[in-house]
């Protein structure tokens, strides 16, 4: 029996910008998104996953290679998109690691990097669509969160104070944006059964 999936006249024809589109829940969200007719670009480091991902879709899509701790990079490649597909009206901030680690070996470089990685690119990502959305009288802004620290999740300390942060994230810049008619939500997923998880950190006892 073929599934049927809810279809959304308002996202047809929307631009889409998504952080981390080439595997994983990203590569889920940019599929979904290009099956509902928006127009999507995606950033991410792996450019042959990236490539692959987008030869499936059906539609104008684009792709920008890009490593999102290096902030003025991940502008570069914002604007390379809009160029191609117009300015962002949906922007998901959807790129983190999940890297376990000892909380007794974690030195300050390691910290910052795990920081930069996970909760950093969200505020500069927004920074640098804000605007496009503004002149465009509206947006909507879907930060992705965690449930791993609403669990008190252990072995990953790094990464649970980025995702807990998310949420303070979300809240000031709704307060800021709404104004403009810009919706700032945070999406907290359970845990999802990407190959990455699968291959890393699934166990039967987990």
């Amino acid at each position: 029996m073929r599934k049927k999936f809810a279809n959304y006249p308002s996202l047809s024809g929307k631009t889409v910008f998504v952080t981390g589109g080439a595997s994983g829940i990203g590569a889920e969200i940019v599929t979904a998104f290009a099956k509902q007719g928006a127009k999507v670009g995606f950033v991410d480091m792996d450019v042959a996953g990236s490539e692959a991902l987008l030869a499936k879709l059906e539609g104008t899509h684009g792709f920008a290679p890009c490593d999102l701790r290096d902030i003025a990079a991940l502008k570069a490649a914002f604007a390379q998109l809009a160029e191609t597909l117009g300015p962002a009206e949906i922007l998901v901030n959807n790129a983190a690691r999940d890297d376990r680690h000892d909380w007794r070996e974690v030195t300050p470089e390691y910290w910052d990097e795990r920081q930069n990685n996970n909760l950093r690119h969200m505020f500069f990502a927004i920074q640098a669509v804000a605007d496009g959305m503004i002149a465009a009288g509206g947006g909507s802004i879907i930060n992705m969160g965690s449930n791993s620290w609403w669990e008190a999740g252990g072995g990953f300390p790094a990464y649970t104070t980025a995702k807990a942060a998310v949420h303070g994230l979300t809240r000031t810049m709704a307060r800021d944006l709404g104004d403009h008619r810009i919706r700032v939500n945070t999406v907290v997923p359970g845990w999802i059964m990407t190959e990455r998880q699968k291959q890393l950190w699934v166990t039967p006892e987990a």
